[in-house]
């Protein structure tokens, strides 16, 4: 199986399966010399883990992180950096009644259909647990480029939405709230809203909105490597992302040029930012902001019909630990995904 490894110099190479032994990565191309904040990389990962909440999955993996190389005295040594994530709480009987269906809107039947077997255990490979490794790295990366500011926040859950812009929020409230969202009041109708569709055995998407600040001028290469583009593949990768915008996004196609043109200081800044912080595919020193959509999950903890191997069609009630909405957990992942991308960009551009 290719597409294991993301990055150009900064390269991380994730392996493991949701039910597996072990989750884990390789983080090769880290320059020498960094001394690594071990309880950020812990901290990032609390954010993440499952069973963290009453509208979360209820798995419990405590997501202890083993660092097996590349880190010498407390400081990478620039090369590469293996880790390891035991897998502590695997409940494989749960997915037992789906060894011989395909769940709708899984990865079960393309994996099948490629390459003739998959591990059906909570989906193996195609899991989100993958994504532990991503906040592993990510949390490595963010220490390469300390003076950048990485914040994501959930703006929306189903049709409830931050109606403000991102500059009239308060950062600090996104952790003091099960949604992670930092209007405290809209933030009490998503996590009421998400513990109702919970009730009803259902699920909700929503969006995340990220913000990268101190971004240097410069970064992104032309025409096929440009950074929003670097952006977008890495939010793309998340399991369950639909869809990426930046700056003015779908709604700048509504706008007229004269309104949309983010015109200059004196200083160089703009006096707008639809462009959000990227131009030509190049950092231009302001502000980067995009949000990220998510669907809602596929596992429903009620009847749906599944396909059979024997192409016939069958009807089954989903069981295990899911999340209602998987958004408030993929607000540290959709940070490690940008942090990787800048930092890979800072080093392409020094």
């Amino acid at each position: 199986m290719s597409g294991n490894t993301f990055g150009k110099i900064i390269k991380l190479t994730t392996f493991g399966e949701s039910h597996g032994e072990a989750i884990g990565g390789i983080l090769d191309g880290c320059p020498a010399g960094i001394e690594i904040n071990f309880d950020a990389i812990r901290n990032e990962m609390q954010r993440r883990k499952p069973g963290q909440s009453a509208i979360t999955t209820q798995r419990k993996e405590e997501d202890e992180v083993q660092f097996l190389s590349g880190i010498f005295d407390g400081k990478t040594t620039g090369t590469p950096i293996g880790f390891l994530i035991p897998n502590t709480n695997q409940k494989s009987q749960d997915y037992s009644h789906i060894k011989d269906v395909f769940r709708p809107s899984h990865a079960d039947y393309v994996y099948e259909q490629k390459y003739g077997i998959r591990d059906y255990r909570g989906g193996g490979r195609s899991s989100a647990r993958e994504t532990a490794s991503r906040v592993v790295a990510g949390a490595i990366a963010k220490q390469i480029i300390p003076t950048v500011k990485i914040t994501a926040f959930v703006s929306s859950v189903g049709n409830i939405f931050i109606d403000k812009p991102y500059q009239e929020l308060d950062f600090s409230k996104i952790e003091t709230n099960l949604v992670r969202c930092p209007d405290e009041a809209i933030a009490m109708k998503m996590e009421n809203y998400i513990k109702t569709i919970k009730k009803q055995g259902d699920t909700v998407g929503g969006t995340i909105t990220c913000v990268i600040q101190n971004v240097p001028i410069g970064l992104g290469e032309p025409v096929f490597d440009k950074l929003h583009a670097a952006l977008g593949k890495a939010m793309l990768s998340i399991n369950a992302v639909k869809g990426f915008e930046y700056g003015s996004g779908f709604c700048g196609a509504k706008m007229k040029g004269s309104a949309h043109n983010d015109l200059y200081n004196e200083d160089g800044t703009t006096k707008t930012n639809f462009s959000g912080g990227i131009q030509g595919g190049i950092s231009n020193g302001m502000d980067i902001y995009f949000r990220v959509a998510f669907k809602p999950v596929a596992t429903l903890l009620q009847k749906q019909d599944f396909l059979t191997k024997n192409e016939t069609i069958t009807t089954i009630q989903g069981k295990g630990r899911h999340d209602a909405c998987v958004v408030p957990r993929a607000v540290p992942i959709v940070e490690a995904m940008a942090a990787l991308v800048i930092a890979d960009y800072f080093l392409l551009n020094k």
